[in-house]
């Protein structure tokens, strides 16, 4: 959480200041129909830890989207990840201390796999509002990596955030952004994965996220 904090704060600066000092010519203003994004959370845990700690959530995720015109964008989300723990865990529940004393950890993981939708509106500026819908193929697996049960979910999140794009030609930008998200049609979860489950949300608020992308 301390690593995602300076991360972000990092590239609001950066993209403040490359805002505040852009040029004002041609070649500042080029439109882009096509942009790829990724979360940079991602970054720092290729190298924080072992891909197969216990807590490693091996998380993989890519946006590409179309610009429709200034104000919408379409795009597709292609994501993975693993959970060692329920989602639904909130912040006020101790997020924090129950992956301290792994009093809530599964008898195993679970790993989410799915291609989405988003619909993003830029709302003022830079400001703008997300919804995302991801259908999710899951897999159950013990902890020496053996599947025990597949299943579906589907995964929504809503998401605000503010659009800085920066370098010569705009070409690059970061996303801050504070997203929500729930989740329905969770099918065939094993009993001991489901006993941890039903125990919290199936909702998760105020996750901080930051998006680095690349227009072309």
């Amino acid at each position: 959480m301390r690593t995602l904090i300076i991360i972000i704060v990092t590239f609001c600066t950066i993209g403040a200041f490359a805002q505040s000092n852009h040029k004002t010519g041609n070649e500042t203003e080029m439109s882009y129909k096509y942009s790829v994004s990724f979360p940079v959370i991602i970054v720092p845990q290729l190298f924080e830890k072992g891909w197969n700690d216990r807590t490693h959530t091996q998380h993989i995720e890519l946006h590409v989207k179309r610009n429709l015109d200034e104000k919408n964008i379409v795009g597709v989300k292609l994501a993975t990840w693993r959970l060692f723990q329920p989602m639904g865990i909130l912040w006020w529940d101790g997020l924090t201390d129950k992956v301290k004393s792994e009093s809530e950890f599964y008898p195993g993981y679970l790993r989410e796999t799915g291609i989405g939708i988003s619909y993003q509106r830029m709302l003022w500026k830079g400001l703008f509002a997300t919804v995302e819908v991801l259908p999710q193929y899951k897999t159950y697996l013990d902890l020496d990596g053996n599947k025990i049960a597949n299943g579906f979910k589907l995964y929504n999140s809503f998401h605000l955030g503010y659009h800085w794009a920066f370098g010569k030609k705009k070409r690059f930008y970061i996303e801050p952004q504070v997203h929500s998200q729930f989740w329905v049609f969770d099918t065939n979860t094993p009993d001991g994965f489901k006993a941890l489950d039903d125990k919290w949300k199936n909702y998760f608020l105020f996750e901080p996220n930051l998006y680095f992308g690349v227009k072309f």
